[in-house]
């Protein structure tokens, strides 16, 4: 069987004693490629190291909409050079979070911090077209604000919704413009009939599978670690709701992220 994580933090502290034995575990899972994420240019630089260590390793660099005021707007120059390394698979995380709002924040100021929020987005969406890249989006409480950047992008670059936590009809119109959703370990929650539903309606090629590490750990493993390994649990409760078996899953996720990110056959 062959896994492809496709949204793992593996440059995070979380794993920095034992991501060997990581590696290791998710092998013997039948997970055989990981795609490690970027959050920042520090955190993409990492994630290029390790694809640099790793060959079943492979980079997505971005900046996250969370760390927009830390990056600030001027990162372009610096993710474009990191962007053009061989071992980068694509562009991202990027996005809007309208959940993590700054404290204190309101008014002019908020909404000149959402503004940033959305410039960054473009930004990357921009370098994702120069260079014929994929881009991996993270939404939070921010559905129309994301759309309405992305909208414009239709048909000169796709984007994954990771961590997909939406409904079947958001699925829906997430892939009339193209885009995909990846689902996590949260299609294991007790409550999480909705997510469930979204998997079981989604097109046959049009979704993939990720843990989100070290975040949302999936049953039975819920509120530890989690690691790449945890993809098959993923992948297993998806089969089960579409009616599959784990193989054809397997089969139809592998082949959805190696035709969506660079590089990764």
């Amino acid at each position: 069987m062959d896994l492809i994580e496709t949204h793992a933090h593996l440059d995070y502290p979380d794993f920095e004693e034992d991501l060997e034995g990581v590696l290791a575990r998710a092998a013997e899972a039948g997970v055989t490629r990981i795609i490690s994420i970027g959050t920042g240019i520090e955190s993409s630089r990492r994630a290029v190291a390790l694809a640099e260590r790793f060959p079943n390793v492979y980079a997505v660099v971005g900046v996250h909409p969370t760390n927009v005021e830390e990056e600030g707007l001027d990162f372009l120059p610096a993710l474009r050079e990191l962007a053009r390394h061989p071992r980068v698979a694509g562009i991202g995380e990027t996005g809007i979070d309208h959940h993590h709002l700054p404290e204190g924040v309101e008014g002019t100021d908020l909404t000149a911090w959402k503004s940033r929020q959305a410039e960054a987005f473009r930004i990357q969406l921009d370098l994702a077209v120069e260079l014929g890249l994929n881009v991996v989006i993270h939404q939070r409480d921010a559905w129309e604000p994301t759309l309405e950047v992305l909208r414009p992008y239709t048909g000169n670059v796709r984007g994954v919704y990771h961590c997909f936590g939406g409904t079947p009809e958001q699925a829906a119109e997430i892939a009339s413009l193209g885009h995909l959703v990846s689902f996590t370990g949260i299609i294991t929650f007790k409550n999480a009939d909705q997510v469930r539903a979204a998997a079981a309606a989604v097109l046959a090629d049009g979704y993939m599978v990720e843990t989100d590490c070290p975040y949302l750990a999936p049953v039975p493993h819920r509120g530890k670690r989690a690691e790449p390994a945890h993809t098959r649990l993923v992948a297993e409760k998806v089969a089960e709701v579409r009616g599959m078996t784990l193989e054809e899953v397997a089969a139809a996720t592998t082949a959805t992220a190696e035709k969506f990110f660079r590089f990764v056959h």
